[in-house]
């Protein structure tokens, strides 16, 4: 069996035990945490806190977080959804009626967990008790996205990826840039 296939069989095992296997107090806690971040609510309000309570720092990680967020939004479902048609998981695999929720859109790569991944890994390098607490809303979308029935894990494990990439470009990109304008403003460095 090759690689992909077994790839495969494996997301398949995995989605249907995790639909299977949440206790019926955390499937409502998954899904409500869900519906929070359902068209990024969730992080904008994080990123309205931390700009308002967080003095310059949180302003800094709430930019940053919007940022990667749109970055992820764009690469997860303006791109990578484009790219790879892969159909959601079967409904018949899903024990519950979240699965009468989903979109009709690719299942590849989960958007809601890139977004989230994205919003916490580049708040945290400026507020890292933020992120920290960013951390488990995030964490329980990605759960959610596979209990739920929406995706399959290689779909969060892609959109995780993303966040991450995400997250990294959008703090490191802009110093980037400006390290090599500040050098060309140098005397000399013509």
């Amino acid at each position: 069996m090759s690689l992909l296939a077994k790839t495969h069989q494996a997301d398949r095992h995995l989605t249907k035990r995790i639909a299977a296997g949440a206790p019926p107090g955390l499937h409502r806690a998954l899904s409500a945490v869900e519906e929070m971040a359902e068209s990024t609510k969730l992080w904008w309000g994080a990123a309205a806190v931390m700009a308002c309570t967080g003095g310059r720092r949180g302003r800094t990680a709430a930019v940053a977080g919007l940022a990667s967020m749109a970055v992820a939004q764009i690469l997860s479902n303006g791109i990578g959804k484009q790219l790879v048609d892969r159909p959601r998981p079967p409904k018949e695999w899903i024990p519950h009626d979240d699965v009468e929720d989903r979109s009709e859109s690719s299942s590849f790569p989960s958007g809601h967990t890139a977004a989230a991944v994205a919003f916490t890994a580049a708040v945290a390098p400026s507020l890292p008790l933020a992120g920290a607490l960013c951390a488990v809303p995030a964490a329980m979308v990605a759960v959610e996205r596979v209990q739920s029935g929406a995706h399959y894990p290689t779909d969060v494990a892609a959109g995780t990826a993303i966040g991450l990439t995400s997250a990294w470009l959008t703090r490191s990109v802009p110093r980037l840039v400006l390290r090599h304008w500040v050098r060309g403003l140098r005397p000399g460095a013509h």
